[in-house]
């Protein structure tokens, strides 16, 4: 496990390393500053200036994007032109949110995908087999800010189960509650849940049938282990390599790009940041907030890689 952790944190190490200097770069070709965001047309050169200097932007682009690393090694990402609010406690507020979306969203993916796939791979070429391919189908066809409408007219408007939009907050004494927070989410966690879900059940489905058609399956029914026994101890395990993979990438996007939905359902979460950040040209958040789902994609595909290795042993072997 040494050599294949030690190759791994330092690909994931540099990869850090490599997204932050291409964040940085793109950032900085583009024309304006924080300053002249802050102080507006009105300012006088001389404003425009002091303000300049006083934020450090006269300094060296090397020195900027160095101190900019050491920043984030201390958890100080510098404040927000737009909101005056250091970008800590702005991340910190809308991830409050996002992250536990996000998770809903890839707890109901997961157990769907699974449920769903291992039943049509079981049953192949029968009726449940096929319900389960039209479902998926039907999944992928479906824009899911238009299925989240749609949830909102049937559940909110019409049931009046859940409410239409924002979010009460996590505390009883803002209103809110972890009972208001989740009924708050459910909705958007499921909008997001449908398309993901169809993509992994289809995955799982190939991924499982490919592993029973193995030499290992025949010889463990031959042992005399029943279907259900040989499905969920042996094929399963097997068949969890692309599964997780794809699964990964699923989670990062659903931290990454859940923009339209949360601005369907009116929720003050990440996306919404970057959103409106990017309308008020508030490049300080703007290069930190991409950073951070930057780094939050890599450390989910590093998580990916060591779970490989748990999953399938022989992956530690050949990196040994």
């Amino acid at each position: 496990m040494g050599p294949f952790l030690l190759k791994r944190i330092a690909t994931f190490i540099a990869t850090l390393l490599a997204a932050s200097l291409l964040v940085f770069a793109v950032l900085e070709i583009l024309p304006g500053n924080a300053a002249e965001v802050r102080l507006g047309n009105t300012a006088t050169p001389e404003q425009l200036a002091a303000l300049t200097k006083q934020l450090g932007l006269d300094q060296p682009a090397a020195l900027r994007y160095a101190r900019w690393l050491a920043g984030m090694a201390r958890g100080d990402l510098g404040t927000s032109v737009a909101y005056d609010t250091p970008v800590t406690e702005l991340l910190a507020e809308r991830l409050a949110l996002s992250l536990p979306l996000a998770v809903m969203a890839m707890l109901l993916t997961t157990v769907l995908a699974l449920v769903l796939g291992v039943y049509a791979a079981s049953h192949h070429n029968r009726p449940g087999d096929l319900g389960v391919m039209a479902f998926s189908q039907l999944g992928l066809a479906i824009p899911n800010f238009w299925f989240a409408i749609l949830l909102i007219l049937v559940f909110a408007v019409k049931l009046q189960w859940f409410p239409a939009g924002g979010f009460p907050g996590w505390l009883e004494e803002d209103g809110g509650g972890l009972w208001a927070g989740l009924q708050a989410l459910l909705l958007p966690a499921v909008a997001l849940a449908v398309v993901q879900a169809a993509i992994l059940a289809r995955i799982t489905r190939s991924a499982v049938l490919e592993v029973m058609r193995e030499d290992f399956v025949r010889t463990a029914r031959a042992k005399g282990l029943g279907p259900r026994a040989v499905l969920w101890r042996h094929v399963l395990r097997n068949a969890m390599i692309p599964v997780v993979t794809v699964m990964g990438l699923q989670f990062a996007n659903l931290l990454t790009g859940t923009i339209v939905v949360e601005n369907v359902f009116a929720l003050p979460g990440i996306g919404r940041l970057v959103f409106q950040a990017i309308a008020n040209r508030d490049l300080i958040v703007v290069r930190n907030v991409v950073m951070l789902l930057a780094a939050l994609v890599i450390v989910i595909n590093f998580v990916v890689d060591v779970l490989y290795a748990a999953i399938d042993p022989r992956l530690k072997v050949a990196d040994a």
